[in-house]
């Protein structure tokens, strides 16, 4: 049976990372999914939950990035997780609201539980009878959620005409996959089950019916994911709690990071992460 790509509807062809590793790719977008049974994780058992050295400078690093288009009165996030970035906006003066289906297993920040509209369910799930927002946002969400149209579509019904979206989604057009290949750090969370290129995340955005429709890539995002990659590709073992568990990984991606930055400088394409920004018809 033909194979169709979940964004465009062009046909899926294999695409051969290493033996027992092989993604669906469009041969139209470039749009890549996953099926566990022919690209397994290997050495990761559960969703990543995050280093907290790297999330701190990562939600001080997103929030800029996202506050740097939009100062919003009411924000929505697609996979709260435990409240750190909707305590941001909160402290900032801004409703919060989201849905998140606690993938993590995680304790939701008191203030936020205490405060926020809160979905616990897939985002697909969520009812949109709601007073709309300013802002809705996702990171690092969209490679995981049931239907990603649907997640894009029910967010831009939570938004006032106008309001923007942003969404923040690992790259699977960047260098890293084709230089690290079963080994890219991307492929180590067994919930990343889709990756979408620069084409692909655009085609989503538009099919949901945003306008305005841009894709960047963030320079700053995922600073260790080369390192943690090479780790990978050149010291395979059982990780079950994932390569950046280990201390010394960790502190060689934030002393190569100077070095990362300058490569990504040199070439864009070695950020490992696409942002898509779009606004809701007015």
């Amino acid at each position: 049976m033909r194979v169709l790509c979940e964004v465009c509807r062009s046909g899926v062809r294999d695409r051969v990372l290493a033996s027992a590793q092989v993604l669906g790719e469009c041969g139209e977008c470039g749009h890549l999914t996953r099926d566990l049974t022919r690209a397994p994780a290997a050495h990761r058992d559960l969703a990543y939950g995050g280093e907290p050295t790297l999330d701190r400078a990562r939600l001080t690093l997103t929030y800029r990035t996202m506050t740097r288009r939009i100062r919003p009165g009411s924000v929505f996030e697609v996979g709260y997780g435990d409240g750190s970035m909707l305590r941001r906006f909160h402290d900032d003066g801004a409703r919060t609201s989201g849905a998140d289906p606690d993938q993590l297993h995680v304790d939701v920040d008191p203030v936020v539980a205490r405060v926020a509209d809160l979905f616990q369910g897939p985002v697909e799930d969520a009812p949109t009878d709601r007073a709309p927002v300013d802002l809705v946002y996702g990171v690092h969400v969209l490679e995981h959620v049931r239907d990603p149209i649907a997640t894009l579509e029910i967010g831009r019904r939570m938004l006032r005409p106008g309001g923007m979206a942003q969404f923040f989604t690992p790259a699977g057009d960047s260098d890293g996959l084709r230089l690290y290949a079963d080994a890219w750090w991307m492929l180590e969370d067994p919930t990343h089950i889709r990756f979408f290129t620069a084409a692909s995340l655009a085609n989503a955005a538009e099919r949901a019916g945003f306008v305005d429709v841009q894709v960047r890539r963030p320079m700053l995002d995922s600073l260790t994911t080369d390192v943690a990659s090479a780790v990978r590709r050149w010291r395979p073992a059982p990780r079950p709690e994932g390569v950046l568990g280990e201390r010394r990984v960790l502190a060689a991606g934030l002393a190569t990071a100077p070095a990362v930055l300058v490569a990504r400088c040199v070439r864009p394409t070695m950020r490992p992460t696409l942002q898509l920004v779009a606004r809701n018809p007015r």
